[in-house]
């Protein structure tokens, strides 16, 4: 696909990139380019190619869902200075 000086113009616009008029022809054929890429990339038949998620296969290390921490909720809201129903009080700061 070979876009041309109209073509600039209006993507230019669209996605509001000042192209100057001396560089419309390069812009031109740079995105040609690109979008002959993309063409040869939905030409490849990737029918027996599976999806996957990561080019290597990594599996991510997961540890065992345990509970790690010793329970000091009542020791910590016991120092707050303020408390309700479970929930530390702060002052509001927005009105």
């Amino acid at each position: 696909m070979s876009l041309g000086k109209t073509e600039v113009e209006y993507i230019s616009r669209l996605t509001q990139i000042d192209v100057q008029e001396n560089q419309i022809e390069s812009v031109a054929k740079k995105l040609s380019n690109i979008l002959e890429l993309f063409a040869q990339m939905e030409a490849v038949d990737t029918e027996e190619v599976a999806p996957m998620a990561h080019p290597l296969d990594a599996v991510q290390r997961l540890r065992p869902d345990a509970v790690t921490e010793v329970d000091q909720h009542e020791r910590l809201q016991a120092i707050a200075p303020a408390v309700a129903e479970a929930y530390y009080l702060v002052p509001q700061v927005i009105e």
